[in-house]
């Protein structure tokens, strides 16, 4: 639930040609949710939905790309429940009665998955994307540089009916010689799996195009081989570096995606 006090939000910074912007709103006012949920024909959308934050990237020419929850919920699958467990019903009957209570629910991926890897933008120009092999130099990422600019956006969060949880977030941080952003999709139903979906996008200054990878890993929770010791060690710290955790501990990845974004 959002904290009394919250104010929201926004901060651009410069890094050459380009500008971060990272807008924090309130979360979505219920009528609001409702027509959006007509308009994306979903029967529910996420309890805490933030419907106006956004990350963006954008040249100096307007072209770029941001990350916003309206079009992370537009890939979700609306038509076919993709997780079928015994706590789905449990979860579709307890939303029936607060959210269109004459309608009757029909199936639709109620974890609210989504393989949403980002929005372009511009008119007359626009960012092309190409398939590459390259992939982003991750010992370039563990190099010690000063971080400029720091910025997290959650998008949606869900806990499933006390079921589990299901959220999608976007951080982003300027260094002197690049920028990198990652955008996760978590998700973990109670005593039956663990999801997450990662978009990740770095430009190194001096290029002229931006590389993307996405990639996809899941494992039901009896094949996840965890210490439950590092675990306790782990939750003082936040949800987010729980969710850390459990990402470097999955240990399936079933697909991955490079793309190589040029910016002329």
């Amino acid at each position: 639930m959002m904290l009394h006090g919250f104010k929201s939000s926004k901060q651009d910074f410069t890094f050459g040609s380009w500008k971060v912007t990272a807008a924090k709103n309130h979360i979505m006012k219920s009528k609001d949710i409702e027509r959006l949920a007509d308009e994306l024909n979903m029967p529910s959308l996420p309890e805490m939905l933030y419907g106006d934050n956004v990350l963006r990237i954008q040249h100096t020419d307007h072209y770029g790309i941001e990350f916003n929850a309206v079009d992370a919920l537009k890939k979700v699958n609306n038509m076919e429940d993709t997780v079928k467990v015994a706590c789905a019903q449990e979860w579709q009957e307890s939303r029936a009665e607060s959210e269109h209570a004459q309608e009757v629910l029909r199936p639709f991926d109620w974890t609210f998955t989504t393989d949403y890897r980002g929005t372009l933008l511009g008119e007359e120009l626009q960012i092309k994307v190409t398939n590459t092999e390259e992939r982003i130099d991750i010992e370039k990422l563990k190099a010690r540089e000063h971080i400029m600019f720091f910025e997290e956006v959650l998008l949606f969060e869900d806990e499933l009916h006390d079921h589990g949880v299901s959220m999608i977030s976007v951080k982003i941080r300027v260094m002197p010689s690049s920028f990198f952003l990652l955008q996760r999709f978590f998700l973990r139903v109670d005593g039956v799996l663990i999801r997450i979906n990662d978009t990740r996008i770095y430009y190194e200054d001096g290029k002229d195009y931006m590389l993307r990878e996405f990639s996809t890993r899941e494992n039901t929770i009896t094949e996840l081989k965890w210490d439950l010791s590092h675990w306790e060690k782990e939750a003082r710290f936040s949800q987010a570096g729980k969710y850390e955790v459990v990402a470097r501990q999955l240990t399936r990845i079933f697909l991955q995606h490079s793309t190589q974004i040029p910016m002329r």
